[in-house]
């Protein structure tokens, strides 16, 4: 995956009414809480091998284990088929954030490093935002160090 021009608003007005509610709420708070991040659009292949667009927000550069410097984001938004993904890449003393903030988020499905879920109203968004604003804290402040 890689950053593109392509624009989140122009992805979020694509999508049907509904999703575009869940969508514009939950960019809302990602970008409220990451105020001095840039979001972004990233295409291309993802984990498991599928095509996605997902808006990105902040970003940071890892050594792979392959010893490849990669650029990420901090945070991802999409719309899957049939629910939606929020991707937080970020670990604190050696627990992904996910998996910390997991039993707080509600209604949602996590894993190592992603919380989907079907409606909006399935996710505590208090958390959620509490989570992203964790994340920028610990990923900005490491990428500075």
């Amino acid at each position: 995956m890689k950053p593109v021009d392509s624009s989140p608003d122009d992805y979020i007005a694509s999508q049907e009414p509904d999703i575009q509610e869940v969508l514009n709420e939950i960019h809302t708070r990602i970008k409220k809480a990451l105020p001095r991040q840039d979001c972004c659009m990233w295409e291309g292949i993802f984990w498991g091998g599928s095509e996605q667009r997902i808006i990105g927000y902040g970003n940071y550069t890892y050594l792979r284990s392959d010893k490849t410097q990669v650029e990420w984001f901090i945070i991802g938004l999409t719309r899957q088929k049939n629910y939606f993904s929020v991707y937080v890449n970020a670990v604190d003393d050696g627990q992904y954030l996910t998996e910390r903030y997991g039993p707080r988020l509600g209604k949602v499905k996590t894993g190592k490093s992603s919380i989907t879920f079907r409606h909006l109203a399935d996710v505590n968004l208090d958390v959620l935002s509490e989570m992203v604003e964790h994340a920028g804290k610990i990923m900005i402040s490491d990428s500075h160090s």
